[in-house]
């Protein structure tokens, strides 16, 4: 009752569960990675193990996943996951502007992130984000890959049991990163996430008016990526540079050392 009362009512943000910090002195940059719907904190650990040691490295589980609170009344949007960084923040004495790493939904946390606190934030680096358009004003004869994307996603929240069952094997199966884990514990967190951060989105405009230097990195085999929006992004924001990597949507194979890249030019170009 006095965790509602506190962070519902009187919207004081949760603080997320930090599951790793690693410092060092007088570190070149402080990278905070946010991890994607259904992931943890872990999601970046085959990443961060190929980093420089003389890098700030923290990673967080968002609200509704891994060890962070999960509250059955919360809007699981990409605004009140910023809210919840900006409280970690405070709670880490984080002063100086971070390089953010967002994967697939941490990647529209962080642009929600940078949009909202731009002087906190050095650099953006989105893996694999899930971008798509607001209420397209004409309906095409054929649905657009926005639109087919947003009813397979609208179909899972319907039954949520069966897409249990098939994210259950495609963890068996190892088609998804090793910190993937959708259960009936957390299912409730993971739809109301797909549903206000995903599905109802306005990320894709956001990043339009990104002031800062942002890198995005896809898989060329990415199922639920739509290719089109990033191309036309980085036209449309000169800040936007795109990569693509043989890989799929998760940070897993080729992926990682692409990321890793990624993270070494933005620390060593500073």
């Amino acid at each position: 009752m006095w965790d509602e009362l506190v962070h519902r009512w009187l919207r004081v943000p949760y603080t997320l569960h930090v599951h790793a910090d690693k410092r060092t002195k007088k570190p070149r940059a402080t990278i905070l990675f946010i991890h994607g719907i259904g992931n943890t904190g872990a999601a970046w650990d085959d990443v961060i193990s190929g980093l420089p040691k003389d890098i700030r490295l923290i990673t967080v589980d968002l609200l509704g996943f891994g060890d962070s609170k999960r509250p059955k009344w919360a809007i699981y949007n990409a605004k009140v996951q910023a809210r919840s960084v900006i409280a970690t923040f405070l709670k880490l004495r984080i002063t100086e502007p971070v390089i953010i790493v967002g994967h697939s939904l941490g990647a529209l946390v962080a642009v929600e992130f940078a949009t909202k606190y731009p002087l906190l934030v050095r650099s953006l680096i989105l893996c694999s984000p899930p971008f798509y358009k607001v209420n397209e004003e004409k309906r095409q004869m054929l649905p657009s890959g926005d639109e087919i994307l947003r009813n397979i996603y609208r179909t899972a929240k319907k039954h949520p049991e069966q897409f249990i069952q098939i994210s259950t094997l495609a963890a068996k199966l190892g088609l998804v990163n090793k910190s993937y884990n959708l259960t009936e514990e957390n299912a409730h967190s993971y739809m109301a996430a797909l549903e206000s951060s995903i599905i109802n989105q306005t990320s894709l405009l956001d990043a339009t008016n990104l002031s800062m230097s942002t890198q995005i990195i896809y898989g060329r085999l990415d199922p639920v990526v739509v290719v089109d929006n990033l191309r036309s992004l980085s036209i449309i924001n000169p800040n936007i540079t795109l990569t693509g990597v043989l890989a799929s949507h998760d940070v897993r194979g080729l992926f990682v050392p692409a990321v890793v890249k990624a993270i070494e030019n933005t620390v060593n170009n500073a």
